[in-house]
C-alpha cells in the first residue's frame, strides 16, 4: 500500500462549553459535548520512502508554517522512530478560526491514515498520546465518537446523542482563541456538571441537546467579533436558536425535520447544512 486517498477529516461542534476552573500552569479546565459532524475536509496521503515530511494544498495561497498536518506525521516518526515519509495534500473545505476543530480532525486523520500506511499499529490510546501533543481536540478525533470531554480536553467518555440535522454559519470575522482565554471577563467559575444531568434532559433531539448549559466562551468573542451576534440574530430571525461552537466564531443551529431551505446570507459568510455522525469514518482504522 502507497497511497491513501480521498480520507475525510470531519468537523465537531460543541453543544455546550463550560469552564469550571484553571490550573496552576494557566490552563483551563472545561467540560463540553463534542459531536462529529459531516462537514469534512478532506486529505491525500502518499507514502515516501526518504523520510521527508512535505504537504501540499489544494486552496491557493501559502502553507502555514506550523501545520499540523506536518507536525502530526514528524510526532508519529519521532514517537515510533519510522524512518518512512509521506507526502501530504489536503483539500481544505473546514473555515479556520470557526471552532469546528479543523486542525486537528486534519492532525488526527493524518495519524490514522499513516498509522495504516506505515504499518506501525498502534494502537488508539497510544494515537490519543501523541495527538495530545498536538493539540487539546485531537485526542477526541482519534477516538472516533461522540463524547462528554473534560480535564483540558483529555478526558474522553463516549455519549450516545440523537440523530438530527443543522446549520452552522461561519462569518468572515476570527476570533483569537489565546485572547479569548485570556480575557478578564471570560467566566472561569461554571459549575460542574454532570453526565447524568445532560442525558437526562437531552436525548430527545438536537434542539433538547442545546437546552443544556451554554458556550462560556461566547460573550467574549462576541465582543471581539460582533460578526457572532450576526449570525445569532440571522438564524434567530428564521426561528433558530444558536449557540457558538468552541473557540471560533462560528455559530450553529438544530433544523426542524423537514427544513428545506434558509434566507440567502450575508456577502461572505459560509453556510453548511450538516447532520450529525454517531462513529468518525475512519473509526476502525486503529484497534482499541
Amino acid at each position: 500500500m502507497q497511497r491513501l486517498y480521498d480520507l475525510p477529516a470531519p468537523a465537531k461542534v460543541n453543544l455546550f462549553l463550560h469552564i469550571v476552573g484553571r490550573r496552576a500552569d494557566g490552563y483551563h479546565l472545561l467540560q463540553s459535548v463534542f459531536m462529529l459532524i459531516d462537514w469534512c475536509d478532506r486529505l491525500h496521503i502518499e507514502r515516501s520512502h526518504d523520510g521527508t515530511i512535505a504537504r501540499v494544498d489544494l486552496q491557493a495561497g501559502a502553507l502555514p508554517e506550523d501545520d499540523l498536518c506536518v507536525r502530526a506525521a514528524r510526532a508519529l516518526q519521532q514517537a515510533t522512530g519510522c524512518t518512512q515519509g509521506a507526502r501530504i495534500t489536503l483539500d481544505k473545505r473546514l473555515p479556520t478560526q470557526a471552532g469546528l476543530g479543523g486542525g486537528s480532525s486534519d492532525a488526527a486523520t493524518t495519524l490514522l491514515a499513516l498509522n495504516r500506511l506505515w504499518g506501525l499499529k498502534l494502537r488508539r490510546p497510544e494515537l490519543a498520546r501523541i495527538g495530545l501533543g498536538l493539540g487539546a481536540d485531537v485526542p477526541f478525533f482519534i477516538g472516533g465518537r461522540n463524547a462528554w470531554v473534560e480535564g483540558i480536553g483529555e478526558q474522553i467518555t463516549p455519549i450516545t446523542l440523537p440523530a438530527g440535522r443543522l446549520v452552522v454559519v461561519k462569518p468572515q470575522g476570527g476570533a483569537s482563541t489565546p485572547q479569548i482565554f485570556a480575557s478578564p471577563s471570560l467566566k472561569r467559575d461554571s459549575e460542574t456538571a454532570t453526565m447524568r444531568g445532560f442525558a437526562a434532559n437531552s436525548l430527545l433531539d438536537l434542539k433538547a441537546c442545546m437546552a443544556f448549559g451554554r458556550n462560556d466562551l461566547q460573550p467574549v468573542a462576541q465582543t471581539l467579533c460582533p460578526e457572532v451576534s450576526d449570525c445569532i440574530d440571522w438564524l434567530a430571525s428564521q426561528g433558530l436558536s444558536a449557540r457558538m461552537s468552541g473557540s471560533g466564531t462560528a455559530v450553529f443551529a438544530p433544523l426542524a425535520p423537514g427544513t428545506t431551505s434558509l434566507n440567502a446570507p450575508p456577502a461572505g459568510w459560509q453556510v453548511q447544512v450538516c447532520s450529525n455522525m454517531d462513529v468518525h469514518p475512519l473509526a476502525d482504522w486503529c484497534e482499541d
